[in-house]
């Protein structure tokens, strides 16, 4: 089968481009956690300084960070999540259920988070009209991009 020059239209394509490089959602992650600032992500991602700041750049650019100074001499600054970064939270979060569970099975959580009510949070994709947990098989897809099925571009 040939490769498509025009791939499924998908909003996940579409964010997984912005976000899906290699430590962009690590930034997120910290920046979330309150360590914004360079060396912290640094310590805290692994990743070298030259791509840490390529993606932090990205980000801001996006929309999805800020950036403020918290030091004029040196020149430094720290970054926080936009509306938009925020919202993308609970997609890490999620990200860290499933990690817990399927990866790490026999080694526990590296990190639990707590809701403000007292219990441990487990986070849990829910319909907004109805409130059920949205399971796999009561889901169903109905493309609105012209051309395109559930299956893929209809026939010509």
């Amino acid at each position: 089968m040939a490769v498509s020059k025009d791939p499924r239209p998908c909003s996940i394509a579409d964010t997984l481009a912005l976000v899906g490089e290699k430590y962009s959602l690590l930034v997120l992650r910290e920046v979330c956690l309150g360590n914004g600032r360079f060396d912290q992500l640094v310590r805290n991602i692994g990743a070298p300084r030259d791509i840490l700041a390529t993606r932090l750049r990205r980000l801001v650019d996006a929309g999805i960070l800020t950036k403020r100074p918290y030091s004029e001499r040196p020149q430094r600054f720290e970054y926080r999540p936009t509306e938009a970064g925020l919202e993308l939270e609970p997609v890490l979060w999620t990200l860290k259920e499933w990690g817990d569970r399927h990866l790490r099975a026999d080694s526990g959580t590296p990190m639990v988070l707590e809701h403000h009510c007292g219990h441990e949070f487990v986070p849990v994709v829910t319909c907004r009209a109805c409130g059920e947990e949205a399971k796999h098989r009561e889901l169903t897809a109905h493309p609105r991009v012209p051309g395109w099925t559930v299956g893929g571009p209809a026939a010509a």
